[in-house]
């Protein structure tokens, strides 16, 4: 029983991490139709935030002696800055481009960030230690559990909770929601575009950095790629829960954490290394019953 209940941590923690990014990229993709693969990248640029530039392997902690309020509020203020100049400069200027040009211009951000902190820290992967003492395990019902998972599972409820007040409750929240339904309606009732956008972004970036320091905080290892394996689980946990639909990122994003989980333990150990593969395979199967996700939104049931 004990097992099973480690096995949940396990599977709610990692689908916390995808539901985060999914939502960031589910952000953005709804106001402007916009896959943003540049998000991995927010991700790693937080991360590198956190250290001295240097080509050794070892990195001395930039903020890292900082109380964890202030290294929290210090890597959440550069990725939301790098979201919002992003959006100012790469995406703003082509955004009545057809949709291919903004997909390129995703791509040609992702490649500027990482090269960007290649040349400034190098290529090879560092190692940050950030709060060690979140890998000791607490007992709770004699399951032995990292601090650091449920630490993942509380904040990711907690922005959900507040991500969802503040959609419903505020007039920029009501705002986004109206353009993720209809952008060109929205514009034409008075609500400013780059308003909504910029803030649509600003929420990606907020995420970003959250995703950035529980990830860093698990893993204890800075690489320019990063981002990168997250951000591809993060779009087809998306895609999954379809597309547009804010609560289907997030239930995609746990779909694909739990099936990573689920097929981690339950497959013979020689076959443990090619778990993606039928991670992938489940996720062909859900798109074949499911084709527009697991949540319809409005703009798919017109498709359809």
């Amino acid at each position: 029983m004990s097992g099973f209940l480690q096995h949940v941590v396990d599977a709610v923690a990692l689908g916390s991490l995808y539901a985060l990014t999914a939502l960031g990229i589910g952000l953005i993709f709804g106001v402007m139709r916009l896959i943003n693969f540049a998000h991995g990248d927010f991700i790693m640029v937080g991360a590198f935030s956190l250290v001295v530039p240097s080509s050794a392997a070892t990195s001395t902690l930039l903020i890292g002696a900082w109380p964890a309020p202030l290294l929290v509020a210090g890597v959440c203020a550069v990725v939301i800055a790098l979201a919002l100049a992003t959006e100012r400069l790469a995406f703003r200027p082509v955004r009545r481009a057809d949709p291919a040009v903004l997909l390129i211009t995703s791509f040609a951000v992702s490649f500027f960030l990482q090269h960007a902190v290649i040349a400034i820290h190098g290529g090879r992967p560092k190692s940050a230690n950030i709060w060690p003492n979140l890998m000791e395990p607490i007992v709770i019902a004699g399951v032995r559990m990292p601090q650091l998972q449920l630490i993942t599972i509380v904040v990711t409820l907690g922005l959900l909770a507040a991500l969802a007040l503040f959609l419903k409750r505020t007039d920029i929240g009501v705002a986004m929601r109206a353009a993720s339904e209809d952008f060109q309606t929205a514009r034409l009732l008075g609500i400013r575009a780059n308003y909504v956008i910029a803030t649509a972004f600003a929420i990606s970036g907020l995420l970003a950095a959250v995703v950035s320091l529980l990830y860093v905080a698990q893993t204890s290892v800075l690489s320019f790629q990063m981002g990168v394996p997250l951000v591809l689980f993060a779009f087809v946990a998306t895609v999954v829960g379809g597309m547009g639909s804010l609560a289907g990122a997030v239930l995609g994003g746990f779909v694909v954490g739990v099936g990573s989980v689920f097929f981690q333990v339950v497959l013979p150990a020689a076959w443990r290394s090619n778990r993606d593969v039928w991670v992938y395979a489940l996720v062909l199967l859900i798109l074949l019953f499911r084709p527009a996700g697991l949540i319809k939104t409005k703009a798919s049931e017109e498709k359809a």
